[in-house]
């Protein structure tokens, strides 16, 4: 027993040298290519502008993105907390990213190799926040050390709440939408602060895919989605059955 324990306990150091070597190596290796980070200190987002009557019809919206900024202090927490579900459980405990999701995913991606199934993604908030502003959507396995080395960084320069200003205000949601704000206006014709729990869970089904979940073209799938979104709020502790 005692020979079995310390072969296991070489093999957890073997295992840990090994990996703590490759970590080092692609740390030095892509560094130098990373992106400044800049962009994400100094974020100003294209901010569209609405003309309305004196009673508060809307006439006219001139933008490129369409996007209204919220700080995230006024962003509802049932929101907030919506898009963690569906997201990002673990944010408030990672610091960047999610290592047990990689590893999951890197294994299923494997099989799905053999089983010619969809690849699936293992993109914290914070990852998300970094494709969108500093890198690009291309797949390989390059932009992805990157993202993860970018993810690790941004989380010692800024905080949770900073990181989620800039994910809820940036991300595109479909229907020409960027941010919450935005697609709350154009799917509901309501203010954030007005929305009711199965509209937040909606919006927050959408960042994986918001053309398949399209109400008007796939209404199944987007009632589906939201109802998934809703479960996880609930399993999560975020709402109760009262809710």
């Amino acid at each position: 027993m005692p020979n079995i324990l310390k072969t296991i306990m070489l093999f957890c150091l073997i295992s840990s040298a090994i990996i703590l070597t490759m970590f080092f190596v692609i740390l030095w290796k892509y560094s130098p290519e990373l992106p400044s980070y800049n962009k994400i200190l100094q974020y100003k987002p294209e901010l569209s502008s609405r003309l309305y009557t004196s009673d508060g019809v809307l006439l006219k919206s001139y933008y490129r993105q369409e996007r209204i900024f919220v700080p995230v202090e006024r962003i509802p927490s049932n929101l907030i907390n919506a898009f963690i579900s569906s997201e990002d459980k673990k944010f408030y405990s990672h610091f960047g990213i999610d290592i047990i999701a990689i590893i999951r995913a890197g294994i299923l991606n494997f099989i799905s190799i053999f089983d010619n199934n969809k690849l699936i993604g293992a993109s914290t908030i914070t990852q998300q926040v970094v494709k969108n502003l500093l890198l690009t959507n291309e797949i390989s396995f390059e932009r992805k050390i990157k993202e993860i080395l970018l993810s690790i960084r941004i989380e010692n320069i800024l905080n949770k709440n900073q990181i989620l200003e800039l994910y809820l205000n940036d991300i595109y949601l479909g229907f020409r939408s960027y941010g919450v704000a935005a697609a709350s206006l154009n799917y509901f014709n309501k203010s954030i602060h007005n929305l009711e729990l199965h509209e937040i869970a909606f919006l927050a089904s959408l960042p994986k895919a918001p053309n398949n979940y399209n109400p008007t073209k796939f209404y199944k799938n987007a009632i589906d989605r939201r109802n998934w979104v809703i479960d996880r709020m609930y399993d999560n502790g975020f709402i109760s059955r009262n809710d």
